[in-house]
């Protein structure tokens, strides 16, 4: 028989050669799959330029009443007086920019251009904004049912899925806007066109979310959490909305991202055709329509709402990819 070991006091007392010195003193704690997500995100650079410029543009439009009404601003106010009565043009160089008029004024009208933009980014992001959450809720829904039940079900949305792809949008928006221009279910003026955008837009574009979705579900729909469900006697419903819903936020924040630019770029294509928000409402792309007539004389004026969409677009379209690469590092 060999002889115990004896061990001194120090020797009982000392911490395994593995454990570091200072360890004992970090508490080691998990991350949640958010924290996870927001630690990769604060590393792309210009994805946090983007969600910046994307939040000031926000805070811009809530704010964009507020801030006329603070200093005193009309976005309709006619300046007769700086405009060139021989040209239509603005007096004075770079669409007359002046301290009092920075990003300079309309040719024929003298109406501020930077108040102009500022009222018009609240109706671009409303429209945006609606028919994105309008979309995504039909298409989320629709998607999950058709990818969890599949059979007839799958078949029927997947069918109805093609069948609005297969629409013509940009005509079929201008034929129902042209149509709805005077007034339609007890709404009339801005109320009514912003309404009937917020409905074209969105109500036509669920498919595209409806598909990623139905694909998402197809995937969640055999893992254990699902099969637990069912084992626990779970009906359709639950298991919907309480667990494969909650799985696919990712993917859905994602895509509304990278749809309100487009939704965006949507409203002032209608808006620049005569069909969307109409004046003396401002809009960007109902300035873009009003400054065809100027471009070669005041590109100023064509500039303006020009880079205000650009910049939009760019910033969102930028969060978009990085909350993508955030919450699904298999997509880099």
């Amino acid at each position: 028989m060999t002889a115990p070991i004896e061990t001194t006091g120090a020797e009982a007392g000392a911490q395994p050669e593995a454990v570091l010195s200072g360890i004992e003193k970090s508490k080691i704690e998990g991350r949640s799959l958010g924290q996870i997500a927001w630690s990769r995100f604060k590393k792309d650079k210009v994805a946090v330029v983007g969600g910046v410029i994307v939040i000031l543009l926000i805070l811009l439009a809530i704010l964009s009443r507020p801030l006329q009404a603070l200093f005193g601003l009309d976005p309709n106010a006619l300046n007769q007086d700086l405009i060139d009565p021989n040209t239509s043009l603005p007096k004075g160089d770079f669409g007359g920019m002046s301290w009092e008029h920075p990003l300079g004024v309309e040719p024929k009208f003298g109406r501020d251009i930077a108040t102009r933009i500022l009222e018009g980014s609240w109706v671009s992001l409303v429209v945006a904004f609606g028919a994105t959450l309008l979309s995504n809720t039909i298409g989320a829904i629709l998607g999950v049912v058709a990818g969890y039940y599949g059979g007839r079900v799958d078949t029927i949305i997947s069918r109805l899925m093609d069948t609005f792809l297969a629409f013509p949008l940009l005509l079929f928006a201008i034929a129902i806007s042209a149509t709805l221009q005077g007034g339609a279910f007890g709404l009339e003026g801005l109320p009514l066109h912003i309404s009937v955008l917020i409905f074209i837009i969105g109500f036509f574009n669920w498919p595209y979310l409806g598909r990623i979705v139905r694909g998402q579900t197809l995937a969640l729909r055999e893992r254990e959490f699902v099969d637990a469900s069912r084992g626990m006697g779970a009906k359709g419903p639950y298991i919907l909305f309480r667990e494969l819903l909650p799985n696919l936020v990712g993917p859905i924040i994602v895509y509304s991202t990278l749809l309100i630019p487009t939704n965006i770029l949507f409203e002032a294509s209608l808006s620049f055709l005569g069909v969307g928000i109409q004046p003396p409402q401002a809009s960007w792309g109902g300035m873009l329509n009003q400054a065809v007539d100027f471009y070669e004389v005041d590109p100023q004026f064509m500039i303006v709402p020009g880079l205000a969409i650009f910049v939009t677009v760019l910033a969102f379209n930028l969060l978009g990819d990085g909350l993508r690469d955030a919450l699904d590092p298999r997509s880099r």
